[in-house]
């Protein structure tokens, strides 16, 4: 059976020593009086909720999954799930980020994603229900009414409501100018929905009395294509006028999909068959409201492999060093033993140490952004939010990608260290694989995001952004660039930073002459600029861990820290130049094949 033990101590160590987050905390009144020891006992607890309370729920319900009630509609989830959730809302954990005007307890996005790293860890699947209510609640405050805030907002941030985005149907994924989901105007300001829905996470369930459904349809008079879409708020069951809860709303699952992972969470099939909503913003303005929920939810599913990453590792360790197999190659290491543990061999250290590497930089880079986010939010100076809010978008699609790319080859490489075993359910390792495998998939696939990031994100305003994330890297290197301890941290990034201008433009030009060149280079192109970040977050780490050690610190977490720098620095970063040759290579390779797929 796996373990799960919270990893508070790098967390404290990015949060606190890294990234001084409560002195961030400080210049925005909302968040002034957060202070370490307030962070460090809100996580602390919610470790514990993760590790005691989640974690054990997750191989049964994966065993179990979601059972489908095709005469009511009800969905049960597995045994235990109901009873985690009512200890999670009585915890009052759903308000941790929450505004205080809705009920919630104010603290600041960076201290809420760390708790969800922890419960993705312990239970991806049963995390999803309640983090799909964070979306749904950041959609609303963005455009809700004041109606519409009043009746949704304190029931979400209490946890007594759960809610959901609808968007996909049978028919389009992606591209949701495709949608066919109708909503028809009632005289007294409602609207009637029509239409069918599926891949919805969390659709149906029995652990929250109601579900707010955030359905994307298209008005009888909405132009075609994505200009078309307007946004609904359709609750499972209606809301009286006093709050109370109403007649049921024709919003029905109809069948639950069955999958490759995940399968704790219900991916239902929804029905509308007149369902009764409400409009979210602006008519025909859909998308840009439901955005502000896609955004967050692909913050957080870079958080869900981020989360796996982590669990996987810890396990895959713990085997390593158990686990007797052979001789190392340079001398018995166990001379008490018929065999060495197989941690002394060069390749299953390479396949721990991908993982860590990618688990610490991904909460760096997690930690950073969640950063951003609360300035872009509470932070008084407008160009303080302007620009927090700007790099955090270029950040986004490569949280969502690059980190989900990550967790796929970890959890692949922790499985591989443990053998056969690692192919069985009882040691949950296949069980972390298949999870995170959906995670590069949903909420716009990791080419989407890699088209987000080039097209919209960096050519579409001429690198400006990225060239504000070139200056946090060129203060770095200003500041180390002569301390001989840093080199093998800032000589690497100050190159790729150097490097990245020119590749950029490269491949600007390529596209402005055929968009298919964009198209061919931005998942390289992504996963370059994730290497970058990466190389900057590892950098930080590395700068604060030789500060510590220099100041006499015999802490073995700062030596450990060294090395895992180390390790990304030598063994993974360097793929970046085979990916910028292939980058570079073009569109016609790709193109050009009609005979090879005929």
């Amino acid at each position: 059976m796996p373990t799960y033990t919270p990893p508070l101590r790098d967390m404290q160590f990015v949060l606190h020593e890294v990234f001084n987050v409560a002195d961030e905390f400080k210049a925005m009144p909302a968040h002034a009086e957060t202070d370490a020891d307030t962070i460090n006992a809100v996580l602390e607890e919610a470790g514990k909720f993760a590790a005691e309370v989640a974690f054990p729920l997750n191989i049964g319900g994966d065993t179990e999954g979601c059972t489908l009630d095709v005469k009511t509609h009800a969905v049960t989830t597995p045994k235990g799930f109901k009873d985690a959730y009512a200890q999670y809302v009585e915890g009052g954990w759903p308000a941790l980020s929450c505004d205080p005007q809705f009920g919630g307890q104010g603290l600041p996005h960076t201290v809420n994603q760390c708790v969800y790293e922890m419960l993705n860890s312990a239970n991806q699947a049963w995390t999803m229900y309640p983090g799909l209510s964070h979306g749904a609640y950041e959609a609303l405050v963005a455009h809700g009414t004041d109606e519409q805030k009043k009746t949704y907002l304190p029931k979400l941030v209490s946890g007594e409501w759960t809610g959901t985005m609808c968007l996909t149907e049978p028919h389009c994924g992606t591209d949701l100018g495709l949608l066919r989901t109708k909503a028809e105007p009632q005289a007294d300001g409602s609207y009637r929905l029509t239409g069918n829905k599926i891949f919805i996470s969390a659709g149906e369930h029995d652990m929250a009395e109601n579900i707010v459904h955030l359905v994307l349809a298209r008005l009888p008079d909405a132009p075609k294509g994505s200009k078309g879409i307007s946004l609904f708020v359709v609750p499972k069951f209606k809301v009286n006028a006093d709050g109370s809860l109403g007649e049921r709303n024709p919003i029905f699952c109809t069948g639950l999909e069955h999958k490759m992972g995940i399968h704790g969470n219900a991916t239902a099939q929804i029905a509308l068959d007149g369902a009764v909503g409400s409009l979210v913003g602006e008519p025909n303005k859909g998308l840009a409201a439901m955005f502000v929920m896609m955004n967050a939810a692909r913050l957080g599913v870079g958080n869900q492999s981020l989360g796996l990453t982590e669990v996987a590792f810890q396990n895959a360790l713990a085997y390593a060093k158990d686990r007797i197999q052979m001789r190392s190659l340079s001398g018995v290491k166990a001379k008490d033993k018929d065999a060495d543990p197989i941690i002394v061999h060069p390749d299953v250290r390479k396949m721990l140490l991908t993982a860590k590497a990618y688990a610490e930089g991904g909460r760096a880079l997690q930690i950073f952004c969640t950063l951003l986010l609360d300035k872009a939010h509470h932070h008084p100076d407008e160009k303080v939010r302007k620009n927090s809010d700007e790099l955090v978008a270029l950040l986004t699609p490569i949280v969502k990608a690059f980190i989900t790319d990550n967790g796929h080859i970890s959890t692949n490489a922790c499985m591989q260290v443990f053998g056969g075993h690692g192919f069985i359910k009882e040691w949950g390792m296949e069980q972390f694989v298949r999870d995170n495998r959906i995670n590069m998939i949903y909420e716009g696939t990791n080419t989407v995001q890699s088209l987000d990031l080039l097209g919209r994100k960096v050519l579409g305003n001429n690198g400006a952004t990225l060239k504000k994330f070139g200056k946090l890297i060129g203060q770095l290197v200003e500041e180390e660039g002569v301390n001989e301890k840093m080199a093998e941290f800032i000589n690497p990034l100050a190159y790729l930073g150097d490097q990245m201008t020119k590749f950029t433009t490269e491949v600007g030009f390529k596209g402005f002459q055929n968009p298919d060149e964009v198209g061919a280079a931005a998942v390289d192109y992504l996963r370059v600029a994730g290497h970058l970040v990466f190389a900057y977050m590892f950098a930080r780490m590395a700068q604060v861990a030789l500060r510590q050690i220099a100041a006499g610190s015999t802490d073995p977490f700062y030596t450990a820290k060294l090395q895992t720098a180390r390790f990304y620095f030598a063994k993974l970063f360097p793929e970046t130049a085979t990916l910028m040759r292939t980058a570079r290579s073009g569109s016609k390779a790709l193109m050009d094949t009609d005979a090879a797929l005929a």
